[in-house]
């Protein structure tokens, strides 16, 4: 199979949408109206994954000072310091029919080159447990449990310094 990666566009919500319910729970899974507001406030921070005319992934944060996400930043896109020196990682989803494909894979790692070009020090990102291990095959140290209560889940606080 293959996909390309470019920028989001704002007629791309529909189709993020339907893939953010696809691959989150509804307690953690962000709102139309909240990936609208990423849209519009940081595209430039905002890839999908594109095969053959279908949105089948992205991945989206804003960029911070902060070295760990706080909750707000989920909800506020104002929030986003275009020269902060961390990417953060709101959410890295692929629909579950096109996962362990390397989508997700193309997709961080398209974030990480794109970081580099923007001087950033480097990545954050919240996960759960199961995902530790994935994460640290590209260089995420675990910083232990995270203050984040999103969702009613447990989350591991992770960076990526470069």
């Amino acid at each position: 199979m293959d996909w390309n990666i470019r920028t989001v566009k704002t007629d791309d919500l529909t189709a993020v949408a339907a893939v953010e319910a696809a691959c989150f729970p509804e307690a953690e899974a962000a709102s139309e109206e909240s990936l609208r507001a990423r849209i519009q406030t940081f595209p430039e921070c905002f890839f999908v994954a594109e095969s053959e005319g279908r949105i089948i992934g992205f991945i989206n944060g804003m960029a911070t000072d902060s070295e760990v996400i706080q909750d707000v930043m989920f909800e506020d896109a104002s929030l986003h310091n275009e020269r902060g020196k961390y990417q953060s990682i709101f959410g890295l989803d692929v629909l579950p029919q096109y996962q362990r494909q390397g989508v997700a894979a193309s997709l961080m790692n398209h974030l990480i080159s794109d970081a580099r070009k923007k001087d950033r020090k480097g990545l954050i990102l919240t996960c759960k447990d199961r995902l530790l291990p994935y994460y640290s095959k590209f260089g995420y140290q675990n910083l232990g449990i995270s203050d984040s209560v999103h969702g009613g889940a447990v989350w591991y606080d992770m960076i990526l310094t470069f």
